[in-house]
């Protein structure tokens, strides 16, 4: 069926400044009826970027749309010739160019590449004892993750077979049980019996949940799609993290209409070869903010299926990571989970689904509505972390962003509750992570009576967008993209965990100790 234009439009003009919207831009014009006008803009952008991939696979998914076949498998191969990952134009149900999959050009690609993995591997969720090797296939297919100790020993291979299926995006998560703290594993990834493997796709446990260890985390959000800048995964990789943690505005979705728009975001950067280096050898862990939430600045709201796009964002996120947990649940979406590494205990929360709006709520504010706040306190009650990290993708101290409610400044009193509930239950060892502004920063928030937080806080790992420096922090960095690492070493005498800045480039800005009696 041929899509007609709902109504004339003029051209918008793209935004040559922001290369991560303008093809955002494409796509939104196209899912709302207006593929014809976006043909038109991508003509423009096309006389600007004559050798830009991106546009030309654009332009192919509108002419999918406009049921013109011929040209939408041209733009295609060009788009191939010009540099698109193959898996952008076989993988994802919701890649826009299902009208073509059955010409010459897309059978052709699907026998060469239809049985290796289109997106990752990821490995998610990574302990002593487990992890979750996440990937996409190009249909539905039969994939199997096998894992082996190195050197090679009896009884060090553990196994995983799952089906893929259209309804979650062909998306596997394959479960690896079993397996043996602070031990080197390869593995390999099997769909219809072709395997595959590459030499990141190899990964370390770290020690039993509880025992004491030394690792180090990488961690940033702020992640527009810049191609210039998409190496700092590799910058990231120099630093031979164990684990990453995304903290938010991981790809810059903004939109609550189309919900392609957050398929084609995740697409996007999955595909990109330095981002897949990365993720295959590393434990990584994610939370969401309001770019891939919503859009800028939102407010979920208390209810749980209002306003109605929550619950689809909610489901298209969690097919797209392999996180430890969702919130509580179906019953209770959300993008909150904690987990253990070593002894360290990290416990993560959505700032987003259940936020009330400072400016239309009358009466008591929530960042984190009733549900989740309840879950956090019992988690910190209970927790026997050496350091206990609490994360958020925004700042927790209240002078990150001025005079803004949209980090906690927004909800002091709820995050007063938080700090005061530490001191009433004698909780020690906490520190704080957030993201959001795009810059690197570390803070220490004082609290009267009690021991003051450090709080690590990073968000411009690939960002144009830069947010001013802020002389209230202990140190604040903005010259350059960013991430920050942090190494935890629970064995020693008195535990430390160390904060670093490093740069796109791979320079080290900066380093801070805090020491675990600094804690109590």
């Amino acid at each position: 069926m041929v899509a007609t234009e709902a109504r004339a439009q003029k051209v918008p003009k793209p935004d040559f400044k922001q290369y991560k919207r303008i093809h955002q831009k494409a796509l939104d014009l196209i899912r709302t009826g207006q593929a014809e006008t976006a043909v038109k803009f991508l003509a423009v952008v096309e006389e600007k970027l004559p050798s830009d991939a991106e546009t030309q696979y654009m332009l192919a998914v509108a002419q999918c749309t406009l049921g013109q076949a011929d040209a939408a498998e041209a733009s295609a191969a060009k788009a191939l010739n010009l540099g698109l990952p193959v898996g952008r134009v076989i993988g994802g149900s919701h890649n826009g160019l299902d009208a073509i999959r059955e010409r010459p050009l897309l059978r052709r690609l699907l026998r060469q590449h239809g049985k290796t993995p289109v997106h990752g591997p990821m490995l998610g969720n990574l302990s002593g004892t487990r992890a979750t090797v996440w990937l996409r296939t190009a249909d539905a297919a039969v994939v199997q993750v096998e894992a082996s100790t190195v050197p090679p020993a009896p009884g060090g291979t553990v196994s995983a077979v799952v089906q893929t299926q259209r309804e979650h995006d062909f998306v596997a998560k394959a479960v690896l049980k079993n397996l043996t703290p602070q031990t080197k594993y390869t593995y390999t990834v099997t769909i219809d019996g072709q395997k595959n493997q590459a030499p990141n796709q190899q990964f370390t446990t770290f020690s039993k949940s509880g025992q004491p260890g030394k690792f180090r985390l990488a961690f940033g959000g702020g992640a527009g799609f810049v191609p210039q800048h998409e190496y700092v995964w590799t910058s990231i990789a120099a630093t031979r993290p164990d684990a990453l943690f995304q903290l938010g505005d991981n790809a810059y979705i903004d939109n609550t209409n189309v919900m392609d728009m957050h398929h084609y975001c995740y697409y996007r950067r999955q595909s990109r070869p330095e981002y897949r280096s990365l993720v295959a050898g590393l434990g990584v862990f994610s939370i969401w903010d309001d770019h891939d939430f919503g859009t800028n600045d939102c407010s979920g709201g208390p209810a749980i299926e209002s306003p109605s796009w929550k619950r689809p964002v909610y489901e298209i996120f969690r097919d797209n990571w392999a996180n430890p947990g969702y919130g509580g649940g179906d019953k209770q979406p959300g993008i909150w989970w904690d987990t253990t590494i070593n002894d360290v205990h990290f416990i993560c929360i959505d700032g987003r689904y259940y936020r009330t709006d400072p400016k239309k709520t009358k009466g008591e504010l929530s960042m984190l509505g009733p549900a989740q706040k309840r879950w956090l306190l019992a988690t910190l009650k209970k927790s026997r972390g050496m350091f206990k990290v609490l994360v958020s993708p925004v700042p927790w101290v209240f002078k990150a962003k001025g005079d803004s409610k949209d980090t906690w400044n927004g909800f002091k009193k709820e995050r007063n509750e938080i700090f005061k509930f530490l001191t009433e239950n004698k909780i020690k060892g906490v520190v704080l992570m957030s993201a959001d502004r795009h810059r690197s920063d570390l803070w220490k928030i004082e609290r009267p009576g009690d021991y003051a937080l450090y709080e690590f806080n990073s968000s411009r790992l690939t960002n144009q967008h830069v947010h001013k420096t802020m002389p209230e922090a202990i140190f604040s960095y903005n010259a350059k993209q960013s991430f920050g690492t942090v190494d935890f070493d629970t064995t020693a005498a008195d535990p430390t965990a160390t904060y670093r800045i490093h740069t796109i480039d791979g320079e080290q800005v900066f380093k801070h100790t805090v020491k675990r009696s600094e804690l109590n």
